[in-house]
């Protein structure tokens, strides 16, 4: 059943991305570079439409065939709006209030689906009470968007996505995150350096909001620290690269490329090699996780934050930060 569903799904997805990337030119639905992009011509947009249609329709079967926990289902199924708007802010722009506001509201009815959140389980301590809520709540917004911030160069936002989910299938059997990264796999085909289309907010954002449920969701759980780790990637670079601009009074909401993904590209590498840089450093993370006792995984956590703080400004002295 698991093998046929990741067969149909990474069919979906890459049959549907390519669809997609052709009505998208018929359409003229393109990205055109600015001060922000890392590409040089207009490149079709929306891809990750692809992803989100896969992934839902294998939610829904999972959910009818009574195989997914109920709140976690209703919980994801929260997403569906940041999806609508999202897309509809990729066809025609919209404001930055309005879609904040979607965000917030889907992220608390994926909090009222699950129950609400009383614990953050870090291994040796806890933390309790019902002030988590609002910690998770934006949690949950704040990495709806860092994905988002994060989907700059080609093939990075989908091979974080490959990646998790298959590890987080590998060392907690999550079969949904798995068919996250199949579905993700599908677009990837496409979205590899030199993309032939882009994921576009449709998917970034949605994709965000998803990994966000699984944490929380996990909240209480020895999974919980393990989500943060594998993830570490992109919420500490963006996490990181806004206290900085904040510490510096810059204006938060213009477009920039400070990223440490951004910056490395600027050096010279190529996004493939940023990527697959990336994703060995995320390997190195996964095996530390598999490997090593959960007993020491917060342990494990304090260590990664300190060396992505030294790869950081390792990357200020290929590149500064200005």
């Amino acid at each position: 059943m698991v093998l046929t569903i990741i067969i149909l799904t990474f069919i979906s997805s890459a049959v549907l991305t390519f669809a997609i990337r052709y009505i998208a030119n018929e359409k003229e639905l393109l990205d055109h570079p600015n001060a922000r992009s890392s590409h040089t011509v207009a490149t079709p947009k929306g891809g990750g439409l692809a992803i989100m249609l896969s992934f839902y329709t294998v939610l829904i079967l999972l959910f009818f065939n009574s195989n997914i926990d109920e709140k976690l289902f209703f919980a994801l199924l929260s997403g569906l709006p940041i999806l609508m708007i999202s897309l509809i802010d990729d066809l025609y722009p919209l404001s930055s209030k309005l879609r904040f506001g979607v965000q917030l509201s889907s992220a608390a009815a994926a909090l009222y689906f699950l129950g609400g959140v009383s614990t953050f389980n870090f291994g040796i301590f806890s933390l309790h009470g019902s002030w988590l809520n609002i910690i998770a709540i934006v949690g949950i917004v704040w990495i709806t968007n860092l994905y988002n911030f994060l989907d700059g160069i080609d093939g990075y936002a989908a091979s974080e996505a490959l990646f998790v989910g298959i590890t987080a299938y590998l060392l907690f059997e999550s079969e949904i995150a798995l068919y996250l990264a199949i579905a993700s796999a599908g677009f990837l085909l496409f979205n590899w350096h030199k993309a032939s289309i882009f994921m576009g907010d449709v998917g970034s954002a949605p994709l965000g909001f998803i990994f966000a449920i699984f944490i929380v969701y996990d909240s209480g759980s020895s999974h919980f620290l393990d989500w943060l780790m594998l993830l570490s990637l992109f919420w500490f670079d963006a996490t990181y690269t806004l206290l900085r601009r904040a510490k510096r009074k810059e204006k938060l909401s213009e477009a920039h490329k400070k990223h440490a993904y951004q910056r490395l590209t600027q050096t010279g590498l190529s996004h493939s090699n940023v990527v697959l840089l990336a994703m060995a450093l995320n390997t190195i993370i996964f095996f530390s996780l598999y490997l090593l006792p959960q007993a020491i995984h917060l342990y494990l956590f304090v260590l990664l934050i300190v060396v992505l703080y030294m790869i950081n400004r390792y990357i200020d002295s290929l590149k500064a930060f200005k």
